[in-house]
């Protein structure tokens, strides 16, 4: 199959999500690359049946992020080839692949390839680190290896659907898993009788008003001219004004992350199937 054209869809806060799936962009090496930025806004396009679309989306809570879906409502295929791609925060990227699979399934793409690569989970700070700097040089290599595979699959075979489900799970130890399941039942038991809701923090001593954190907000969670605060009905909690503040005014101390911090050390490979 020669291929004529290709689109880059994803949904990336914090970029983890769009640095991969560029590099299997740069690994298929396919002229025409369209870019579509679920990010902010929805995104609508419709693709040839002889070009190939790449989508990325981040992994919350083990399913694929659902803004990321919502804002994808209108992408169209013609029987037109698909990488899918979850980015995960080192613990598990549970059914994410087979949801984002079977979305852009039903909107007339074929999935041909399939991976899940590990990003900086938006929790992980400098005290609780959580796949801190990932997607490296190495994750970004392996994707353009990817890339390149799926693309003498095309070349050689044409467009044959792999199944989301085949995708390799992620091996977690039997103890930090019992350790993680634990902490999140005992926090849901304590939330249904003292609900309480974490929200993002900002320093107005370190706070310059620079606006970076309203640009960055996928959800206009944060107003210009009222940057220290934050609409905590809106925030999806991916951290991205938090990582991004130029003077590290912005701070979010979820629960979760010491307990996924120590748990989840070990670097966990990248999983791909085609």
């Amino acid at each position: 199959m020669e291929l004529n054209g290709s689109h880059i869809c994803c949904f990336s806060p914090t970029g983890t999500s769009r640095r991969v799936a560029e590099a299997v962009g740069r690994g298929m090496n396919v002229p025409q690359t369209l870019f579509h930025d679920a990010t902010h806004g929805e995104v609508c396009f419709t693709a040839a049946a002889d070009s190939v679309a790449i989508f990325a989306v981040p992994v919350y809570g083990g399913h694929a992020a659902p803004l990321a879906l919502q804002r994808m409502e209108k992408i169209r295929g013609d029987g037109t080839p698909a990488v899918v791609i979850v980015v995960y925060g080192n613990r598990d990227h549970g059914s994410a692949a087979r949801e984002l699979s079977a979305f852009v399934a039903q909107r007339g793409f074929v999935t041909v390839g399939v991976g899940a690569f590990v990003g900086e989970h938006s929790y992980s700070t400098s005290r609780y680190p959580i796949a801190a700097g990932r997607p490296d040089e190495r994750d970004c290599r392996e994707a353009e290896a990817f890339g390149r595979a799926v693309a003498a699959k095309l070349a050689s075979h044409g467009v044959r659907r792999i199944d989301a489900a085949a995708l390799p799970g992620v091996r977690n130890g039997m103890l930090s898993t019992w350790r993680f399941l634990r902490f999140v039942l005992g926090y849901r038991r304590k939330q249904k009788h003292h609900p309480a809701r974490v929200a993002v923090e900002t320093s107005a001593e370190r706070c310059t008003h620079c606006g970076h954190c309203v640009e960055v907000c996928p959800t206009e969670a944060v107003a210009a001219g009222d940057e220290l605060h934050t609409d905590a009905s809106r925030c999806i909690r991916c951290c991205a004004c938090v990582k991004g503040c130029p003077a590290g005014a912005r701070s979010y101390d979820s629960p979760f992350a010491p307990v996924l911090s120590h748990n989840f050390p070990q670097r966990k490979p990248n999983r791909t199937k085609v």
